[in-house]
């Protein structure tokens, strides 16, 4: 595709071609993930979020969605499994707060507990389906000592009172076919309708879609309208538990991306 019509499909109305996009369209975090999501899936490139903070300006879009369109067309698709994915944190202003993406590790045994703990017990029973004020330690382990390269931990953190603290968390485990992964994801009570759930599963289907897994799936209580809502707009479908009348199963298609504007 030629530069002069990718940049008719960036250009939605008329802005200068060397100032911020983001500046001259007013977006905020969660809205310009939106954007940029919405180029890549019209030009069907695929494009890691992890390089969206190099994407500023009409000319840097531009020449950045020409060059993955020609490295894209050079490469074979990745079969399923550990396919090598830079993880590095990354920095979201969402309200007048800076949120910090990164991997969980070993060392956020603590922190993890901490956050655990903070939760209300309805926002509790919908992470874990139970309410437990206290992470027992091996689930601790569970939760932090996560083999990158299969599976996926992320943690949002804030800086309060000069000490970083766990916002919100979002993982996936790649399940036993290594074709699919089911996700789990939960917010302090305070960040609910912030935005940070759909930059936090935006980044797990980002991922997830680059290591080459197929599906992606989790499980949501039916009474959970916000995640539901959330699913619904990043292209999940609601599917009945036939096991559980209580919760419903998300699931979404990964690799399919065929056709402008098509649903993936």
């Amino acid at each position: 595709m030629e530069r002069d019509e990718i940049r008719e499909t960036v250009l939605a109305r008329r802005i200068r071609a060397d100032r911020p996009l983001r500046e001259q369209v007013g977006l905020d975090s969660m809205d310009w993930l939106n954007l940029l999501d919405a180029f890549a899936e019209r030009l069907s490139i695929e494009v890691p979020e992890s390089d969206y903070d190099h994407l500023e300006t009409l000319e840097t879009v531009v020449e950045y969605l020409a060059g993955r369109r020609a490295a894209q067309s050079a490469q074979p698709t990745p079969a399923p499994g550990r396919v090598p994915v830079q993880l590095r944190p990354m920095r979201f202003l969402i309200g007048s707060t800076w949120v910090t993406v990164r991997p969980i590790g070993p060392g956020d045994a603590a922190l993890e507990a901490d956050f655990i703990r903070s939760l209300s017990d309805e926002t509790r029973y919908q992470r874990f389906m139970a309410v437990v004020r206290e992470a027992p330690s091996a689930k601790l382990r569970a939760l932090t000592q996560v083999d990158q390269q299969r599976d996926l931990a992320l943690a949002a953190t804030t800086s309060h009172d000069g000490r970083e603290q766990i916002v919100g968390a979002a993982r996936y485990g790649v399940d036993a076919t290594r074709t699919g992964c089911e996700f789990a994801i939960a917010l302090a009570d305070a960040w609910h309708g912030s935005g940070l759930a759909g930059i936090l599963m935006r980044m797990l289907i980002d991922v997830a879609r680059r290591r080459g897994l197929a599906t992606m799936e989790g499980i949501v209580l039916a009474t959970n309208r916000r995640m539901l809502g959330l699913a619904r707009q990043l292209g999940f479908r609601v599917v009945p538990d036939a096991d559980d009348r209580d919760t419903v199963r998300v699931v979404r298609t990964l690799q399919e991306r065929s056709g402008a504007g098509a649903a993936s």
